[in-house]
Order: C-alpha cells, then structure tokens, then sequence
C-alpha cells in the first residue's frame, strides 16, 4: 500500500522537474540572441582590452607581449597625473551644477499647474539634441571674436573672455555645456519622484506648521533619498568618463582639459598610436570606477 501511494507523488514531482526544465530552456532560448550580442558588443571587448593592455600593438605590424610596461608607461607620464586631476576637477564641478541644479529645477516645475507639460519639453529639449551638435553649438557660443557670449558682454561694456582658450575658464566653459545638454534627464526623474511622494506627507507637515525648507528638508529630501543617490552614482561614473567636450571645443593637447579617456585618444591615435598603452589607461578607469561603485554601493547599503 505504501508503494502503491508513493509512486503517484514521484511521478508527480518528475514531471514537474521536467516541466520546469523545459520552461527554462524555452527561455533560454529567447534569451539566446540578446545575450550572444551582449556577449560579443559587451563582454568580449572587456576581456580582449584587459588582454590587449598587456601588449604593445598598433594594429599594423603583429603585436607582442610586453607584460607591465604599459602600466610603468603610464606613472611615468607626468600627463598620466595631469588627466586624472584635471578629470576629478571636472566632476567636482560637474556634480556641483549638474547634480544639485536639476533637483531645484525639478522642485519649481513640480509647483507649475500651467504650461507644465511645454516646460517639461524645454527642459528635456537639449538631451534630444545629438552630443556633438550641442557641443558645436556652444563652441559658437564660446567663440571669442563674434561669439554669442562675447557679444552680449560688449553690449553691457564688460571685458570679453577667451572662455576655453584660457587656463581660468576653460574647464568651467566645459562644464557648463556638460550641464546644460544633460539637465533634463536628471531633472525629469527628479520629476517624476516627487510625484510620487504622497501627498498626505505635506499635509501633514503644513498642519504643524512647516515651513517651505522645513517640508523640502524633512518630506522631500527623506522621500527622494534613494533616487538622489542613485542618480549620484551614475552622474560619477559618467562624468569621469567626459570626452566629447574637450574634444570638440579645446582639443586634445590643450593640458587644462586633458581627461584620461582624451589622453586614451592621444595614446591611440595620435601621439604614441600604441593600443596597448590606450588600453592599459582604460582598464585602470575601469578599475578605478568599479572600486568607487562598489565602495558607494557598500556605504549606502550600510546607511540603509
């Protein structure tokens, strides 16, 4: 008998365990594509640049290995230290105008009951623009001759300025365009997370007398916490990787606004034209980016 009653509950759990197979392998098998692309777009040039930092290789004559030279290379470059310097100061900067502007900006628009939706488009409006042409428009802008900004000080009777030919105002000008082509999608999730907040939180306050910095300091701020640094982060992790705007409006050999991946360009393609070397700064940036993401990852979740 107690066979008989045990066999039905085998039977059972068999084909559940075959079943639940099958539905991983039918999943799998969708997932088959999108992984193979992330796989060879994703992981694949990972691996391929942690190797190729270990070689010297131009990519005409056949490479060869030459251990750690490449990393000696790198410290013994008194660039190497003028790009990493020069990168912090801009997300400093950055995180200064970038982070802080978007929320307060969030916090105005969120009060507007008209014209909501058209300022919330103007906002965003440059982020649709692509990066490059925001750059040469601010490069216009910039311009020191017949510039927008110059102009706008000769009509005031103020001195002109060289903005990103000089020393003093060139990373502040690349920072200002960093900010202004990337404002309204911080701004927009700032948006959307007061939103969320519940109203009744408010009320409240109101009812024990709150004032407007008392809400924003103890609902708002508590409320939005977990986005705030989030946003943090990935604001970081991207600034520390600015190209585009040295690129396009100082160049690559100005030292005031060489970045690390500006100087992974001067490495690639045009001073030492070494990918090895290019490579090797590269991975130290992953490095660099993966520890700080884990340690503020750490922290925060120690906080929580």
């Amino acid at each position: 008998m107690a066979v008989l009653t045990a066999a039905p509950g085998r039977g059972s759990r068999v084909t559940r365990l075959r079943r639940k197979i099958q539905d991983n392998l039918l999943a799998y098998a969708f997932m088959a594509a999108g992984l193979a692309c992330f796989a060879f777009f994703s992981w694949y040039p990972l691996v391929r640049g942690v190797i190729l930092s270990f070689q010297q290789d131009n990519f005409v004559t056949p490479p060869y290995w030459v251990g750690l030279d490449n990393y000696r290379a790198l410290f013994a470059d008194p660039l190497f230290y003028t790009a990493w310097r020069n990168t912090l100061l801009f997300t400093g900067l950055a995180l200064i105008f970038g982070f802080v502007l978007p929320f307060f900006i969030a916090v105005l628009l969120n009060e507007f009951r008209h014209f909501s939706g058209f300022f919330r488009v103007l906002v965003y409006l440059p982020v649709m623009l692509p990066p490059i042409v925001a750059v040469l428009l601010w490069r216009y802008f910039y311009d020191p001759g017949s510039g927008l900004f110059n102009t706008v000080l000769r009509g005031v009777g103020l001195p002109e300025s060289q903005w990103t030919q000089s020393s003093s105002t060139a990373m502040i000008s690349l920072v200002l365009v960093s900010t202004w082509a990337n404002l309204g999608g911080a701004t927009l999730i700032y948006l959307a997370a007061l939103q969320g907040i519940p109203g009744e939180l408010y009320e409240a306050a109101e009812l024990d007398g709150a004032s407007i910095w008392q809400r924003l300091r103890h609902v708002t701020l508590p409320q939005m916490r977990f986005i705030m640094l989030v946003l943090l982060l990935l604001q970081i992790v991207a600034t520390m990787q600015v190209f585009i705007e040295p690129f396009a409006l100082t160049g690559t050999s100005n030292p005031d606004t060489v970045t690390v991946l500006i100087l992974v360009y001067r490495y690639a393609f045009t001073v030492n034209q070494d990918f090895g070397l290019a490579a090797a700064m590269s991975v130290l940036l992953f490095v660099v980016l993966g520890a700080f993401s884990a340690l503020y990852l750490r922290l925060t979740r120690t906080g929580d």
